[in-house]
């Protein structure tokens, strides 16, 4: 029983915008009758991959705000004159990043290789 079934520009499940996947990357894609690209929802299950491809597209946003803070600390540090107290700060900042970069890395590859298994 299809419930939903939405139309998109390409039926390119690896397009991307700015380096984040489409929020359709893990469903099933096809075609209606005069050749469009019809992204088609049947059950609860292609809801759980929306939430898969919804989450992947947060995670990478999580990393991208990680590096902004990564040069942010980096201007910190540089700005921080040999000051202990600024220079400190501007270390924790950094490694906090960097701890931040690393989670977002990992949490991304675990959705989208459960997504993957989950959408094949």
């Amino acid at each position: 029983m299809q419930l939903f079934t939405f139309f998109a520009a390409a039926c390119d499940k690896n397009q991307t915008f700015f380096g984040l996947p489409v929020w359709y990357k893990y469903l099933d894609t096809g075609t209606d009758g005069i050749g469009n690209c019809a992204i088609r929802i049947d059950g609860m299950s292609d809801y759980l991959l929306i939430g898969f491809g919804v989450i992947d597209i947060l995670l990478r946003l999580v990393g991208l705000v990680a590096f902004g803070y990564v040069i942010y600390g980096g201007f910190l540090y540089l700005t921080s004159q040999g000051e202990p107290d600024r220079t400190k700060a501007a270390l924790g900042t950094l490694l906090n990043a960097v701890i931040g970069i690393v989670i977002a890395m990992f949490a991304a590859a675990i959705v989208s290789f459960i997504g993957n298994r989950l959408g094949a």
